[in-house]
């Protein structure tokens, strides 16, 4: 049979935009530099800014503040859900007349150590079993 063949070089598909893993607990600042898609005109600043995250279920991820300084996004983000991996999707408006949107993962993970309760399921070297998520198994 024939086989299509693709001429000229390959383009591996873009990597994914991924900030390092957050507790539940925590509330951080992320910034999200867009000055290399603004490189055309190094005067170009944001204007108009939109920020959505995905999903949005009780206990999830919040958007607790957006600001723009420049050609960056700040975003200060709280909560979530162990084991669950966001989208925090990013669209700019810039003075130039562009629009700017992108999409990052955040990896929420529970990363604070927590006491295990003193029914927790143990393994014989004594340490808590624990769901995905990280909470302690318990035997009721």
């Amino acid at each position: 049979g024939f086989v299509a063949t693709p001429r000229g070089p390959q383009i591996p598909p873009p990597q994914p935009l991924v900030w390092p893993q957050k507790d539940p607990g925590d509330t951080l600042d992320y910034v999200f530099d867009l000055a290399p898609a603004l490189s055309g005109n190094p005067c170009d600043s944001i204007s108009t800014l939109s920020v959505t995250v995905s999903p949005q279920n009780p206990g999830d991820l919040t958007l607790v503040s957006a600001a723009a300084d420049g050609p960056r996004v700040v975003l200060w983000l709280s909560a979530g859900v162990a084991g669950t991996i966001y989208t925090v999707t990013v669209t700019a408006g810039t003075t130039g007349g562009r629009s700017l949107a992108r999409s990052l993962a955040l990896p929420v993970v529970a990363l604070a150590s927590i006491p295990a309760p003193a029914d927790a399921l143990t393994t014989a070297g004594g340490q808590p079993l624990t769901d995905p998520t990280g909470t302690p198994l318990t035997t009721l």
